[in-house]
């Protein structure tokens, strides 16, 4: 089979080459006709694996012939491709939008308003659950895309369920708009706040603020003027906004509603029951929400008739006697479609429910039901199919808020008692573990996992458990901070413990300060002086490389020094001088820097331990340097390297690669400053080789200034125009003042 046809090109060539009808080949299977027919048509594009398990067997395939057309299906899974769920992304409408024509031409006229400048850039559509205001908004984004040019961004702020923190979606919607993390970094909510107001007021977007819980949650949002375009979506109106327009949304006119039915089940199987889908629309409440369920459940089964549906949702106790008034009725089509599942399925619904980020892969249902990763992905994709679970074609799920809490009511009522429990600790033990093995890719002693590991992911490269621990972020640090609330310290300073040198390659992400506090209050609470002295200098380290918390770092490397003396710990003892040291380098205070660097190397050296030697000889000699001393540091230098490329160093890995790229810079450096230009390019340029293939961009950042003047120096203007470029080329990775060092040296430059 040819791996770049579609499973439905496939499949039909199969039951050709068998010489088979679709109907011969339904019967022979058990899959029904039109569902080979979609398939073979390309509308239902990734089956499920019992479909296809019959659709083989019905075919005659062999052992080798079904495990190729599984294999099809996989790759179709594997390449379908949208925005991960969750971020700021380019707005999606629904194809089959119906109805709501007033409401279209209003934001039509608003948005043309918007263009020219008007007063009101922001307008709140409100109404009950349910009633299509997200798909309004999508629908009118698709249509005023062209309007915008300078983008369409959509934003959930799950209102409903788990509300995103304002500061999160300030940040969702600033790198979406082009803002750097390390730029982020620099500024607190206020000030990002500001910089989005700066934003939407030059240029011309529209953002759709999705699903807002209260004022608070988006007021630091909102644009105060230009010709940017916000629509927030809410069951609640607002009314503490000032300077909006307002748009109420309630049930569809009924002529709509049946447009909406017809338009999903066919104009030809609609109106062979017109009265049927008239009653469906009545039962539904002419909620597009809950009309969509309802239609999808029809169009899934396709053997039942519109009037079967009728009679089932007529029945007050399917309804659960909950169509009385509000959200009941959208909980009627979801329980409808609900009703429908397997058990597999149902307690799969109940127990997504739990998973704490945005979005999930496969990996937690498996987790979560303690069954194997391809049996979860079966059991997802039939609540996919059944309309209770949306899939992202990157191999990612996301349960909608409403249907979460659906889930989880369905959960409470089902369980028993420490069922939840159970399945919320091994989805945060799953988490937590997964985590430990991925960031230990990158410590020393440890790298690649162990044979004895066996998880639900690939983590089979660094480059795979670095993707893993950024893409899971939201979760395995929900996870931590659950851990941390039920008092799991062991586990808590496990994890943390684990991203020792993880954090230095993802300085930007924003969490390390987090991350390595409440590793240390953990290990505070174990009374496990090792733990809070490693905790704190890595609490340190954040502070200071993260948030520019200088002061603090120092407070929380000194307290570290003191739990290490008392560990009797010579590796923590070191860095807390080295870390604070850091911090008084940020501060100007070169006395200090030359005091604790040296103190880490007397230690060090002393002592017979050299774990921590090389950063602090590294340090010591950047301060012999900054004191007018650069031979001497360009000998200490020298010694790291001698000392990196032993055989027996004790220091390896990941580790050892990250000391000599740092330290290969600051032998150029020590070069530059003795007026050695040509030595110190030769350093610069292999210190830059190093940092881009270890992923340290900023370290990049600063080697390819340091390169360019050495080179300018040299009077080689050419490979010095090309390094200042590449520098430019990283953008936002790079450190803002090397970003303009590097601007101000071409300028510089004779044009070529």
């Amino acid at each position: 089979m040819d791996g770049d046809e579609s499973f439905g090109a496939v499949l039909r060539g199969l039951r050709q080459r068998g010489r088979l009808t679709m109907e011969e080949l339904a019967e022979a299977s058990g899959v029904s006709v039109r569902a080979i027919g979609d398939m073979e048509r390309g509308r239902s594009r990734v089956p499920q694996r019992r479909t296809v398990v019959a659709l083989a067997e019905g075919l005659g395939l062999t052992g080798v012939e079904q495990e190729a057309l599984l294999a099809t299906v996989r790759a179709a899974r594997s390449t379908r491709a949208v925005a991960v769920a969750g971020t700021a992304v380019p707005h999606r409408s629904v194809g089959d939008f119906t109805g709501r024509e007033p409401e279209l031409a209003l934001l039509r006229e608003v948005a043309e308003r918007a263009r020219a400048g008007g007063e009101v850039s922001v307008w709140v559509v409100s109404g009950p659950p349910g009633c299509g205001k997200t798909t309004l908004a999508l629908k009118a984004a698709a249509d005023l895309a062209a309007e915008f040019p300078d983008g369409c961004f959509v934003v959930d702020l799950h209102g409903v369920d788990g509300p995103v923190d304002t500061d999160e979606a300030l940040l969702k919607l600033l790198k979406a708009l082009g803002v750097s993390d390390r730029r982020l970094a620099k500024e607190d909510p206020q000030g990002r706040a500001g910089l989005l107001r700066a934003l939407l007021g030059d240029r011309r977007c529209l953002v759709v603020l999705d699903n807002a819980r209260d004022e608070g949650q988006v007021r630091a949002l909102l644009p105060a003027g230009g010709r940017s375009l916000v629509l927030v979506t809410s069951r609640r109106p607002l009314t503490g906004l000032e300077d909006v327009g307002r748009l109420t949304l309630s049930e569809m006119a009924q002529d709509e509603a049946v447009g909406l039915l017809r338009r999903i089940l066919g104009e030809e199987r609609a109106d062979a029951e017109a009265a049927a889908v008239a009653q469906v629309a009545e039962l539904c409440g002419r909620l597009p929400l809950a009309l969509r369920v309802a239609g999808n459940w029809l169009t899934v089964r396709s053997g039942w008739t519109v009037d079967h549906l009728v009679r089932r949702l007529a029945d007050e106790e399917r309804r659960l006697g909950a169509l009385a008034a509000g959200d009941v009725r959208v909980e009627a089509a979801f329980e409808l479609s609900y009703r429908q599942l397997t058990g597999q399925a149902a307690r799969m619904l109940q127990l997504l429910s739990l998973v704490p980020g945005p979005d999930m892969t496969a990996a937690y249902g498996a987790a979560l039901t303690a069954t194997d990763v391809f049996e979860a992905e079966d059991v997802m994709e039939e609540l996919v199919e059944a309309g209770l679970l949306q899939a992202a074609f990157t191999g990612r799920y996301q349960l909608h808020d409403l249907l979460r809490l659906f889930a989880r009511a369905r959960l409470s009522r089902a369980e028993e008692p420490g069922e939840r429990e159970a399945a919320e600790g091994r989805l945060r033990t799953w988490l937590l573990e997964t985590a430990v093995v991925a960031g230990r890719w990158y410590k020393p002693m440890y790298e690649a996992p162990p044979p004895s590991w066996q998880g639900l992911v690939s983590l089979e490269s660094a480059e795979e458990a670095r993707v893993w621990l950024q893409s899971e972020a939201p979760s395995w640090l929900a996870a931590l901070r659950g851990a941390a609330r039920r008092g799991e310290h062991t586990r808590v300073v496990e994890t943390a413990h684990a991203m020792e040198w993880f954090c230095d390659l993802w300085v930007h992400w924003g969490h390390w300060p987090e991350v390595f506090h409440l590793a240390a209050e953990a290990a505070t609470a174990l009374d496990d002086p090792y733990m809070r002295a490693f905790h704190l200098n890595c609490h340190a380290w954040a502070l200071t490389t993260c948030e520019r918390r200088h002061r603090e770092a120092i407070e929380r490397a000194d307290e570290a020094l003191e739990h290490a003396r008392r560990a009797q710990d010579v590796h923590q003892q070191a860095s807390a001088l080295v870390l604070a040291a850091s911090a008084y380098r940020e501060l100007g205070d070169l006395q200090s820097l030359v005091e604790r660097t040296r103190a880490a190397v007397d230690l060090s050296e002393s002592a017979g331990y050299y774990g921590v030697w090389p950063q602090a000889m590294r340090q010591y000699g950047g301060a012999l340097r900054l004191l007018g001393r650069a031979e001497e540091a360009l000998t200490h230098h020298q010694r790291v390297i001698a000392f990196l490329d032993a055989p027996n160093c004790p220091v390896s890995g990941h580790v050892a690669d990250v000391l000599r790229a740092h330290t290969t810079q600051a032998l150029g450096l020590d070069c530059a400053a003795l007026g050695r230009w040509r030595e110190a390019a030769d350093h610069l340029r292999s210190a830059q080789v190093q940092s881009s293939r270890i992923g340290i961009a900023h370290r990049e950042a600063e080697q390819l200034l340091h390169l360019g003047e050495a080179l300018i120096e040299l009077g080689e203007t050419e490979e010095a125009r090309y390094c200042l470029r590449q520098l430019l080329a990283l953008g936002e990775a790079a450190d803002g003042k090397e970003l303009k060092a590097a601007q101000k040296l071409l300028d510089t430059l004779p044009a070529g």
